[in-house]
């Protein structure tokens, strides 16, 4: 499941949002760019690419080194690290009060998201799972919710708070909120992140997350 988490999400609870067959699989456009092929074959490839639009990137997580073959651009890339929850560190709420968000807190959520960039969030994200946010005198500044989902584990996903009110602790809240809520349905949680965003292991370690393993994320067109 984890190895190939995208597929795993895309062939199994989340079949309604995927488009594609025995060889690649896509999120549908308003879902976001996530997308995953089978192995690294240029079927494989060419059956990925008739699933995108003109000038439309892929977002991939591969296990070895990106194989595109002739007439793929690669846009870019980077070191993934996946990491799973082990054992949750009890995080206090304080005085903040936590909501889970909805469809009439989208634009908010689109806004924030596209400020922060923790990650493709579109439309139609908001359907993967359920997101928690943060409010300060009555305007979102941080949220955090679910995505890939596969039996067994769901995705930590668009950790992300404004600028603005950064250092007090609030993706902890939001982190430990989102997997209160999975632990209580008996579902793993897990995440990605970046290799070079050291201050975000640091405190997915702390919160009781164990690197699994890499991945190469390649965002890429035809």
């Amino acid at each position: 499941m984890l190895d190939n988490p995208i597929w795993s999400a895309l062939s199994t609870y989340h079949r309604s949002f995927a488009q594609g067959n025995e060889l690649a699989l896509r999120y549908i456009a308003p879902v976001g760019p996530l997308s995953a092929i089978r192995e690294q074959s240029p079927a494989a490839y060419e059956a990925l690419g008739q699933l995108l639009g003109n000038e439309e990137a892929a977002a991939l997580f591969l296990e070895s080194t990106p194989q595109l073959p002739h007439g793929w651009k690669n846009i870019h890339e980077a070191c993934l690290l996946q990491m799973v929850d082990e054992s949750v560190a009890a995080v206090s709420e304080g005085p903040r009060e936590v909501e889970l968000l909805s469809a009439s807190d989208l634009p908010e959520m689109l806004a924030l998201t596209q400020l922060t960039q923790p990650g493709p969030f579109r439309e139609r994200t908001i359907e993967l799972g359920r997101y928690y946010g943060i409010r300060h005198e009555g305007k979102l500044v941080a949220m955090a919710g679910e995505r890939l989902q596969m039996p067994g584990f769901t995705e930590v996903s668009a950790v992300c708070t404004h600028p603005d009110h950064r250092g007090r602790g609030y993706a902890a809240i939001l982190i430990s909120m989102v997997v209160r809520g999975l632990r209580g349905r008996g579902i793993t949680p897990m995440l990605h992140v970046r290799e070079a965003n050291a201050s975000a292991i640091r405190l997915y370690e702390h919160l009781g997350f164990r690197v699994r393993r890499s991945f190469h994320l390649v965002v890429a067109r035809r």
